[in-house]
Protein backbone atom coordinates (compact mmCIF):
# COMPACT_ATOMS: atom_id res chain seq x y z
CA UNK A 1 0.00 0.00 0.00
CA UNK A 2 1.12 3.69 -1.10
CA UNK A 3 2.64 4.96 2.46
CA UNK A 4 0.71 8.20 1.69
CA UNK A 5 -2.57 6.35 1.85
CA UNK A 6 -1.63 3.99 4.70
CA UNK A 7 -1.21 7.67 6.72
CA UNK A 8 -4.88 8.97 5.18
CA UNK A 9 -6.62 5.60 6.84
CA UNK A 10 -4.74 5.85 9.83
CA UNK A 11 -6.00 9.14 10.43
CA UNK A 12 -9.56 9.11 9.34
CA UNK A 13 -10.30 5.77 11.13
CA UNK A 14 -12.52 6.06 14.11
CA UNK A 15 -12.16 4.11 17.42
CA UNK A 16 -13.28 0.60 16.79
CA UNK A 17 -14.71 1.36 13.20
CA UNK A 18 -14.01 1.04 9.46
CA UNK A 19 -12.07 3.38 7.82
CA UNK A 20 -14.30 6.32 5.96
CA UNK A 21 -14.27 6.83 2.47
CA UNK A 22 -11.70 10.43 2.18
CA UNK A 23 -15.37 11.73 0.33
CA UNK A 24 -17.51 11.28 2.77
CA UNK A 25 -15.01 12.57 5.55
CA UNK A 26 -14.50 15.90 3.32
CA UNK A 27 -18.56 16.31 3.21
CA UNK A 28 -18.81 15.87 7.17
CA UNK A 29 -15.71 18.80 7.73
CA UNK A 30 -17.64 21.30 5.07
CA UNK A 31 -21.00 20.57 6.73
CA UNK A 32 -19.17 21.30 10.14
CA UNK A 33 -17.66 24.01 8.59
CA UNK A 34 -21.07 25.77 7.46
CA UNK A 35 -22.98 25.05 10.67
CA UNK A 36 -22.95 28.15 13.39
CA UNK A 37 -21.71 27.63 16.76
CA UNK A 38 -23.68 26.06 18.75
CA UNK A 39 -21.59 26.59 22.26
CA UNK A 40 -24.25 28.74 23.55
CA UNK A 41 -27.62 26.56 22.88
CA UNK A 42 -29.12 24.73 25.79
CA UNK A 43 -28.77 21.19 26.47
CA UNK A 44 -31.61 18.98 26.05
CA UNK A 45 -33.36 18.33 29.31
CA UNK A 46 -33.93 14.79 28.74
CA UNK A 47 -30.96 13.89 28.32
CA UNK A 48 -28.10 16.56 30.67
CA UNK A 49 -25.38 14.04 29.93
CA UNK A 50 -26.46 12.81 26.97
CA UNK A 51 -22.38 11.51 24.80
CA UNK A 52 -21.69 12.90 21.77
CA UNK A 53 -22.94 11.44 18.91
CA UNK A 54 -20.32 9.56 16.84
CA UNK A 55 -20.54 11.43 14.17
CA UNK A 56 -19.11 14.55 16.24
CA UNK A 57 -16.56 11.89 18.49
CA UNK A 58 -12.96 12.71 18.28
CA UNK A 59 -11.62 10.57 15.84
CA UNK A 60 -8.80 8.21 17.57
CA UNK A 61 -6.40 6.39 15.62
CA UNK A 62 -5.75 3.05 15.01
CA UNK A 63 -3.69 1.06 13.43
CA UNK A 64 -4.96 -1.10 10.22
CA UNK A 65 -3.48 -4.26 9.14
CA UNK A 66 -0.62 -3.23 6.37
CA UNK A 67 -0.91 -4.10 3.38
CA UNK A 68 3.05 -5.80 2.97
CA UNK A 69 1.95 -8.10 5.89
CA UNK A 70 -1.37 -8.76 3.78
CA UNK A 71 0.75 -9.38 0.84
CA UNK A 72 3.06 -11.31 2.63
CA UNK A 73 0.64 -13.70 3.97
CA UNK A 74 -0.69 -14.40 0.61
CA UNK A 75 2.91 -15.19 -0.85
CA UNK A 76 3.29 -17.81 1.77
CA UNK A 77 0.04 -19.10 1.00
CA UNK A 78 1.27 -19.23 -2.71
CA UNK A 79 4.48 -21.13 -1.72
CA UNK A 80 2.48 -23.60 0.36
CA UNK A 81 0.45 -24.27 -2.91
CA UNK A 82 2.92 -24.28 -5.35
CA UNK A 83 5.10 -26.73 -3.00
CA UNK A 84 1.96 -29.21 -3.05
CA UNK A 85 1.56 -28.86 -7.29
CA UNK A 86 5.72 -29.75 -7.05
CA UNK A 87 5.07 -32.44 -4.80
CA UNK A 88 1.90 -34.17 -6.63
CA UNK A 89 3.94 -33.32 -10.00
CA UNK A 90 6.70 -35.27 -8.60
CA UNK A 91 4.51 -38.57 -7.55
CA UNK A 92 3.22 -38.20 -10.99
CA UNK A 93 6.56 -38.63 -13.13
CA UNK A 94 7.55 -41.51 -10.25
CA UNK A 95 3.79 -43.29 -11.27
CA UNK A 96 4.64 -42.87 -15.21
CA UNK A 97 8.11 -44.39 -14.34
CA UNK A 98 6.71 -47.70 -12.99
CA UNK A 99 5.56 -50.88 -14.72
CA UNK A 100 2.23 -50.26 -14.40
CA UNK A 101 2.48 -46.55 -15.27
CA UNK A 102 3.90 -47.53 -18.55
CA UNK A 103 1.20 -49.55 -19.41
CA UNK A 104 -1.68 -46.99 -18.34
CA UNK A 105 -1.05 -43.64 -19.66
CA UNK A 106 2.59 -43.10 -18.47
CA UNK A 107 2.65 -40.25 -21.30
CA UNK A 108 -0.09 -38.60 -19.92
CA UNK A 109 0.86 -38.74 -16.14
CA UNK A 110 4.20 -36.88 -17.58
CA UNK A 111 1.97 -34.57 -19.63
CA UNK A 112 0.19 -33.83 -16.56
CA UNK A 113 3.37 -33.19 -14.39
CA UNK A 114 4.35 -30.70 -17.25
CA UNK A 115 1.08 -28.74 -16.06
CA UNK A 116 1.38 -29.12 -12.70
CA UNK A 117 5.22 -27.69 -12.57
CA UNK A 118 4.23 -24.77 -14.82
CA UNK A 119 1.63 -23.74 -12.57
CA UNK A 120 3.46 -24.03 -9.53
CA UNK A 121 6.38 -22.13 -11.31
CA UNK A 122 4.01 -18.93 -11.68
CA UNK A 123 2.76 -19.49 -8.02
CA UNK A 124 6.17 -18.78 -6.86
CA UNK A 125 6.64 -15.74 -9.48
CA UNK A 126 3.35 -14.28 -7.80
CA UNK A 127 4.99 -15.27 -4.36
CA UNK A 128 8.48 -13.38 -5.92
CA UNK A 129 10.29 -16.52 -5.22
CA UNK A 130 12.40 -16.35 -8.46
CA UNK A 131 14.94 -19.42 -7.68
CA UNK A 132 12.03 -22.29 -6.92
CA UNK A 133 9.87 -20.37 -10.60
CA UNK A 134 13.23 -21.41 -12.24
CA UNK A 135 13.88 -24.40 -10.50
CA UNK A 136 10.12 -25.38 -11.61
CA UNK A 137 9.96 -24.15 -15.24
CA UNK A 138 13.55 -26.45 -16.02
CA UNK A 139 11.72 -29.28 -14.52
CA UNK A 140 8.56 -28.66 -16.91
CA UNK A 141 11.19 -28.18 -19.46
CA UNK A 142 13.25 -31.85 -19.05
CA UNK A 143 9.70 -33.07 -19.06
CA UNK A 144 8.63 -31.53 -22.21
CA UNK A 145 11.94 -32.66 -24.07
CA UNK A 146 11.20 -36.29 -22.92
CA UNK A 147 7.79 -36.04 -24.79
CA UNK A 148 9.92 -34.84 -27.36
CA UNK A 149 7.58 -31.22 -27.66
CA UNK A 150 10.89 -29.35 -28.48
CA UNK A 151 9.32 -26.03 -28.71
CA UNK A 152 7.50 -26.35 -25.37
CA UNK A 153 10.85 -27.46 -23.70
CA UNK A 154 12.47 -24.42 -25.71
CA UNK A 155 9.89 -21.73 -24.28
CA UNK A 156 10.10 -23.58 -20.71
CA UNK A 157 14.15 -22.80 -20.42
CA UNK A 158 13.29 -19.75 -21.90
CA UNK A 159 10.71 -18.54 -19.04
CA UNK A 160 13.67 -20.41 -16.08
CA UNK A 161 15.97 -18.01 -17.51
CA UNK A 162 13.50 -14.76 -16.82
CA UNK A 163 12.91 -16.21 -13.43
CA UNK A 164 16.51 -17.07 -12.40
CA UNK A 165 17.73 -13.52 -13.80
CA UNK A 166 16.26 -11.79 -10.48
CA UNK A 167 18.37 -14.27 -8.39
CA UNK A 168 20.85 -16.93 -10.28
CA UNK A 169 22.16 -14.62 -13.32
CA UNK A 170 24.52 -17.89 -14.05
CA UNK A 171 21.52 -20.06 -14.09
CA UNK A 172 19.74 -17.80 -16.13
CA UNK A 173 22.20 -18.20 -18.41
CA UNK A 174 22.69 -22.03 -18.27
CA UNK A 175 18.34 -21.97 -19.06
CA UNK A 176 19.19 -19.62 -21.88
CA UNK A 177 22.35 -21.98 -23.81
CA UNK A 178 19.76 -24.97 -23.44
CA UNK A 179 17.12 -23.05 -25.08
CA UNK A 180 19.37 -22.02 -27.64
CA UNK A 181 20.17 -25.43 -28.67
CA UNK A 182 17.02 -26.75 -28.97
CA UNK A 183 15.82 -23.36 -31.40
CA UNK A 184 18.92 -24.37 -33.48
CA UNK A 185 18.45 -27.70 -33.79
CA UNK A 186 15.16 -26.68 -34.74
CA UNK A 187 16.49 -24.10 -37.98
CA UNK A 188 15.00 -21.12 -35.66
CA UNK A 189 18.22 -19.06 -35.53
CA UNK A 190 16.75 -15.19 -35.09
CA UNK A 191 15.26 -16.36 -31.77
CA UNK A 192 18.22 -17.69 -30.82
CA UNK A 193 20.26 -14.60 -31.23
CA UNK A 194 17.58 -12.64 -29.27
CA UNK A 195 18.24 -15.14 -26.21
CA UNK A 196 22.00 -14.81 -27.34
CA UNK A 197 21.87 -11.00 -26.66
CA UNK A 198 19.77 -11.63 -23.77
CA UNK A 199 22.92 -13.59 -22.74
CA UNK A 200 24.90 -10.90 -23.49
CA UNK A 201 23.15 -8.13 -21.59
CA UNK A 202 23.57 -10.37 -18.45
CA UNK A 203 27.30 -10.65 -19.19
CA UNK A 204 27.16 -6.86 -19.41
CA UNK A 205 25.03 -5.80 -16.49
CA UNK A 206 24.83 -8.86 -13.77
CA UNK A 207 28.38 -10.56 -14.18
CA UNK A 208 30.53 -7.80 -15.60
CA UNK A 209 32.27 -10.57 -18.11
CA UNK A 210 32.84 -7.50 -21.20
CA UNK A 211 34.46 -10.61 -22.81
CA UNK A 212 31.85 -13.11 -23.25
CA UNK A 213 29.42 -10.72 -23.76
CA UNK A 214 31.24 -9.76 -27.20
CA UNK A 215 31.30 -13.42 -27.83
CA UNK A 216 27.49 -13.50 -27.42
CA UNK A 217 27.06 -10.18 -29.43
CA UNK A 218 28.99 -11.94 -32.00
CA UNK A 219 27.04 -15.51 -32.16
CA UNK A 220 23.68 -13.12 -32.45
CA UNK A 221 25.29 -11.24 -35.25
CA UNK A 222 25.99 -14.09 -36.96
CA UNK A 223 22.85 -15.68 -36.65
CA UNK A 224 21.09 -12.31 -37.53
CA UNK A 225 23.11 -12.24 -40.51
CA UNK A 226 22.43 -15.74 -41.85
CA UNK A 227 18.69 -15.03 -41.71
CA UNK A 228 18.85 -11.56 -43.48
CA UNK A 229 18.17 -9.54 -40.90
CA UNK A 230 21.09 -6.96 -41.30
CA UNK A 231 19.89 -4.26 -39.40
CA UNK A 232 19.64 -6.47 -36.63
CA UNK A 233 22.80 -7.87 -37.44
CA UNK A 234 25.00 -4.64 -36.89
CA UNK A 235 22.96 -2.81 -33.87
CA UNK A 236 24.95 -6.36 -32.35
CA UNK A 237 28.18 -5.71 -34.10
CA UNK A 238 27.94 -2.25 -33.16
CA UNK A 239 28.17 -3.60 -29.84
CA UNK A 240 31.01 -5.27 -30.08
CA UNK A 241 33.06 -2.46 -31.61
CA UNK A 242 31.88 -0.36 -28.71
CA UNK A 243 33.39 -3.45 -25.96
CA UNK A 244 36.49 -4.11 -28.50
CA UNK A 245 38.25 -0.61 -28.31
CA UNK A 246 37.11 -0.65 -24.35
CA UNK A 247 39.32 -3.91 -24.26
CA UNK A 248 42.15 -2.02 -26.52
CA UNK A 249 41.33 -4.19 -29.45
CA UNK A 250 41.62 -1.32 -31.73
CA UNK A 251 41.95 -3.09 -34.99
CA UNK A 252 38.55 -5.01 -34.73
CA UNK A 253 36.41 -2.42 -33.37
CA UNK A 254 37.67 0.13 -36.70
CA UNK A 255 37.19 -3.27 -38.82
CA UNK A 256 34.00 -2.93 -37.42
CA UNK A 257 32.83 0.31 -37.30
CA UNK A 258 34.33 0.62 -40.88
CA UNK A 259 31.69 -2.35 -41.95
CA UNK A 260 28.82 -1.13 -40.11
CA UNK A 261 29.51 2.08 -41.37
CA UNK A 262 29.68 1.61 -45.17
CA UNK A 263 26.83 -0.30 -45.40
CA UNK A 264 24.69 1.86 -43.88
CA UNK A 265 26.03 5.11 -45.97
CA UNK A 266 24.78 3.24 -49.03
CA UNK A 267 21.48 3.30 -47.78
CA UNK A 268 18.37 5.16 -48.73
CA UNK A 269 17.34 5.94 -44.94
CA UNK A 270 18.66 9.57 -44.14
CA UNK A 271 18.86 8.51 -40.12
CA UNK A 272 21.04 5.47 -41.20
CA UNK A 273 22.97 8.46 -43.22
CA UNK A 274 23.31 10.72 -39.90
CA UNK A 275 24.83 7.73 -37.41
CA UNK A 276 27.49 6.79 -40.40
CA UNK A 277 29.32 9.63 -39.25
CA UNK A 278 29.04 9.04 -35.90
CA UNK A 279 30.67 5.47 -36.72
CA UNK A 280 33.44 6.81 -38.85
CA UNK A 281 34.30 9.21 -36.08
CA UNK A 282 34.44 6.63 -33.37
CA UNK A 283 36.99 4.68 -35.99
CA UNK A 284 39.12 7.69 -36.85
CA UNK A 285 39.37 8.17 -32.68
CA UNK A 286 40.56 4.29 -32.18
CA UNK A 287 43.36 5.24 -35.22
CA UNK A 288 44.78 8.06 -33.12
CA UNK A 289 44.93 6.14 -30.42
CA UNK A 290 47.10 3.55 -32.23
CA UNK A 291 48.90 6.37 -34.09
CA UNK A 292 48.70 10.20 -35.62
CA UNK A 293 49.19 9.47 -39.12
CA UNK A 294 46.81 6.29 -39.04
CA UNK A 295 44.03 8.53 -38.08
CA UNK A 296 45.00 11.22 -41.10
CA UNK A 297 44.84 8.92 -43.69
CA UNK A 298 41.30 6.88 -42.27
CA UNK A 299 39.80 10.44 -42.42
CA UNK A 300 41.25 11.24 -46.05
CA UNK A 301 39.43 7.67 -46.92
CA UNK A 302 36.19 8.29 -44.92
CA UNK A 303 35.77 11.10 -45.99
CA UNK A 304 36.15 10.25 -49.96
CA UNK A 305 33.83 7.43 -49.24
CA UNK A 306 31.14 9.45 -47.18
CA UNK A 307 31.31 12.74 -48.13
CA UNK A 308 28.86 13.98 -45.88
CA UNK A 309 31.26 13.44 -43.02
CA UNK A 310 33.10 16.61 -44.65
CA UNK A 311 31.31 19.14 -43.03
CA UNK A 312 30.20 17.49 -39.90
CA UNK A 313 30.82 18.86 -36.34
CA UNK A 314 32.96 14.80 -35.64
CA UNK A 315 35.57 16.16 -38.32
CA UNK A 316 36.28 19.51 -37.08
CA UNK A 317 36.95 18.34 -33.77
CA UNK A 318 39.52 15.50 -35.34
CA UNK A 319 41.13 17.93 -37.63
CA UNK A 320 41.73 20.42 -33.96
CA UNK A 321 42.73 16.98 -31.82
CA UNK A 322 45.14 16.23 -34.32
CA UNK A 323 46.62 20.09 -34.97
CA UNK A 324 46.75 20.19 -31.30
CA UNK A 325 49.06 16.48 -31.03
CA UNK A 326 51.35 17.95 -33.63
CA UNK A 327 52.43 20.59 -31.51
CA UNK A 328 51.50 18.98 -28.04
CA UNK A 329 49.44 21.21 -27.08
CA UNK A 330 47.49 19.77 -24.12
CA UNK A 331 45.21 23.12 -23.55
CA UNK A 332 44.13 23.51 -26.98
CA UNK A 333 43.00 20.25 -26.90
CA UNK A 334 41.12 20.44 -24.05
CA UNK A 335 39.84 23.12 -25.10
CA UNK A 336 38.84 21.59 -28.64
CA UNK A 337 37.31 18.91 -26.79
CA UNK A 338 34.86 21.60 -24.62
CA UNK A 339 34.17 23.39 -27.29
CA UNK A 340 32.61 20.08 -28.69
CA UNK A 341 30.61 19.29 -25.79
CA UNK A 342 29.16 22.30 -25.49
CA UNK A 343 26.88 21.22 -28.06
CA UNK A 344 27.20 17.73 -28.33
CA UNK A 345 27.52 16.02 -24.92
CA UNK A 346 30.18 13.36 -24.97
CA UNK A 347 29.25 10.34 -23.63
CA UNK A 348 31.31 7.86 -21.61
CA UNK A 349 32.97 5.92 -24.24
CA UNK A 350 34.05 8.72 -26.29
CA UNK A 351 35.46 10.62 -22.77
CA UNK A 352 37.51 7.22 -22.18
CA UNK A 353 38.76 7.42 -26.03
CA UNK A 354 39.31 10.88 -25.94
CA UNK A 355 41.33 10.42 -22.81
CA UNK A 356 43.45 8.04 -23.70
CA UNK A 357 44.73 10.24 -26.93
CA UNK A 358 45.35 12.92 -24.50
CA UNK A 359 47.36 11.18 -22.25
CA UNK A 360 49.79 10.73 -25.27
CA UNK A 361 50.36 14.39 -25.03
CA UNK A 362 54.14 14.93 -22.97
CA UNK A 363 53.21 16.53 -19.82
CA UNK A 364 49.72 16.29 -20.20
CA UNK A 365 47.67 15.76 -16.78
CA UNK A 366 45.36 13.11 -18.12
CA UNK A 367 42.26 14.45 -17.58
CA UNK A 368 39.53 16.85 -20.15
CA UNK A 369 38.94 19.72 -17.52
Amino acid sequence: MDVEVERLLFLFCPAGGAPKPLALLGGRRRRAAARPPSASAPESPSSPHRPASPSTAEHRPVFLPSLLQRLAMDNSGKEKEAMQLMADADKKVKASGSFLGGMFGGNHKVEDACDMYARAANMFKMAKNWSAAGNAFCQAARLHMQLQNKLDSATSFVDAGNAYKKADPQEAINCLNQAIDIYTDMGRFTIAAKHHITIAEIYESELVDIEKAIAHYEQAADYYKGEESNSSANKCLLKVGHYSAQLEQYQKAIEIYEQVTVAMSTMDNPLLKYNAKEYFFKASLCHFIVDELNAKLAIEKYEEMFPAFTDSRELKLLKKLLEAHEEQNSEAFTEAVKEFDSVSRLDQWLTTMLLRIKKTIQGDAGDLK
